[in-house]
């Protein structure tokens, strides 16, 4: 009971320090944002988001073996077998320096190609979307290199190191937002040699702290085939629902360029830094309770995974409602507020992407039980087939004539039965209580979405000026809606106690 109590108190202690981490960080992404659409222009900004997400997609090489390295750090962290932690710490490393070089040979062969052939750039600005691709190459590199150090501050559960880090990478994007602004050369060429270095200076950082706290992580040039192959098999299974996510992220903003142009672009881009702003939140919370996840699961104790999971789901939901409710009602006077120029739909875009949102950080838990169970071969073929069906069905409207939102209420239709087919994917293999599950998680959140939803659009209804009193008035009460709603009917009489608890522990104190 008491090592239950303590990992509580360390994954709210990390909540927390990622939270506040990530209030900074957004802050300061959002102001970056504004300053480098201003200075580099709707234009520019596009051919950049669209240029560098093309060098993106090789991502899914990352995300896979980020994850399975993590996995397995973890995995055997609870079962307390130190011994292997360096041999799959260096295992990886080896592992990244084999797919840098293929994912090298595939950017600078067929991307350099489908740049140069397929993608709509104006030929005033080839030159410059050239450089942005050699840079956004390096930049990759770079970033894939940090992922076996950021995995193993993870799995220690480090987030103090992982939040001052991501904060001085967070600086160095704002010292870059006002140096663009100053630039003697191209500006977007110049943008992408800053982000360059910014992620080769954050790169060096990493290998620093891990050398010196974590004696795993000093590598050693070993080739362990058995670790090697569960490497690889556990990533390889990730790589299909990595490779679906990237044809419906990155694979539609390049369907968005060719049938409609780099100003859509620019306007989806928007709607994903948004995006990507209100779910760092979620991804924090994530991030803190993923390791307990996999480590309760290897130590057998299915019972407090489940508490996990479930808790988690709805915890992912409330933090992230309660942010973006109020932007969800004053998108456009927000988009205003933050940029000197709003691409057109940029509006409507990120209303569409915060309700997907809403949608799959609901059961974002549920995918870590697969990963720490092994058993994901199933469940990553069912994410294959709704990210494809995404990106397919987007290509198909956009074929026929219909505008470029339409992929929005696609990806959240396919998104919502993603949600059951997951559930019964789980079931199937691991045993997961569904209807436990959907009663005690699920409908609470629907409840709490629905009843908020009628308040505050009644305050936007009612609370019509558009002076900057008014403006903050209606903020202030979409968040208490969503707060009261939240306490009295989303939280269970435990959940109530533990929150009673905490706040007298910190008063007292």
């Amino acid at each position: 009971m008491a090592n239950t109590s303590a990992n509580n108190k360390r994954i709210a202690k990390n909540t927390l320090l990622l939270y506040f981490r990530m209030l900074f960080m957004m802050a300061v992404s959002l102001y970056t944002s504004r300053v480098v659409l201003n200075a580099l222009g709707i234009e520019d900004f596009g051919i950049y988001n669209v240029v560098g997400g093309v060098v993106s997609m090789m991502s899914f090489f990352n995300n896979s073996m980020a994850t399975a390295t993590q996995r397995y750090l973890n995995y055997e962290m609870g079962k307390n077998n130190t011994k292997t932690l360096n041999d799959i710490f260096s295992t990886s490393v080896i592992c990244y320096g084999i797919i840098i070089i293929l994912a090298l040979l595939i950017a600078e062969t067929f991307g350099l190609w489908f740049i140069k052939h397929k993608l709509t750039i104006p030929n005033s600005r080839e030159f410059a979307a050239f450089w942005v691709f050699q840079f956004s190459i390096l930049t990759f590199i770079f970033n894939m290199l940090s992922v076996p150090y950021n995995a193993a501050i993870i799995a220690h559960e480090k987030m103090s190191a992982f939040a001052y880090i991501s904060i001085l990478e967070a600086i160095g994007k704002l010292t870059i937002a006002y140096l663009i602004t100053i630039s003697p050369i191209d500006k977007l060429i110049f943008y992408s040699i800053l982000i360059c270095c910014i992620s080769i200076i954050i790169r060096l950082i990493y290998t620093y702290y891990c050398r010196i706290h974590f004696s795993e992580c000093r590598l050693k040039w070993i080739w362990n085939v058995n670790i090697l192959k569960n490497l690889f098999g556990f990533s390889s299974w990730m790589l299909a629902g990595t490779l679906s996510q990237m044809f419906s992220t990155q694979g539609i903003n390049i369907i968005i360029n060719i049938f409609f142009g780099p100003i859509y672009n620019a306007a989806r881009a928007i709607a994903m830094q948004v995006y990507g702003a209100v779910n760092g939140f979620v991804a924090n919370f994530m991030t803190a309770t993923r390791p307990q996840m996999i480590k309760s699961y290897a130590q057998g104790d299915i019972n407090y995974t489940y508490k996990l999971i479930f808790s988690s789901s709805k915890i992912a939901f409330y933090l992230l409602f309660i942010l973006s409710v109020s932007i969800l009602f004053e998108t456009q006077n927000i988009l205003n507020l933050w940029l000197k120029k709003t691409p057109e739909f940029a509006s409507l875009f990120t209303q569409l992407i915060l309700i997907d949102l809403f949608i799959t950080t609901a059961y974002s838990p549920i995918a870590v039980l697969s990963q720490a169970s092994g058993k994901i071969k199933i469940y990553q073929l069912t994410i294959m087939i709704c990210f494809a069906l995404i990106f397919i069905m987007s290509l198909i409207v956009f074929k026929l004539g219909y505008k470029a939102y339409s992929t929005f209420i696609i990806l959240i239709i396919i998104d919502f039965i993603g949600l059951f087919a997951r559930l019964i994917v789980l079931n199937k293999t691991v045993g997961f209580p569904i209807h436990k599950y959907l009663k005690e998680t699920m409908l609470p959140i629907a409840i709490v979405f629905i009843l908020t939803l009628i308040p505050c659009y009644l305050i936007q209804n009612f609370l019509k000026g558009n002076d900057l009193i008014y403006f903050i008035t209606r903020i202030l009460s979409y968040i208490s809606c969503a707060l009261l709603i939240i306490y009295s009917i989303g939280l269970n009489k435990n959940e109530k106690n533990s929150i009673h608890k905490m706040i007298h522990s910190k008063l007292k104190n």
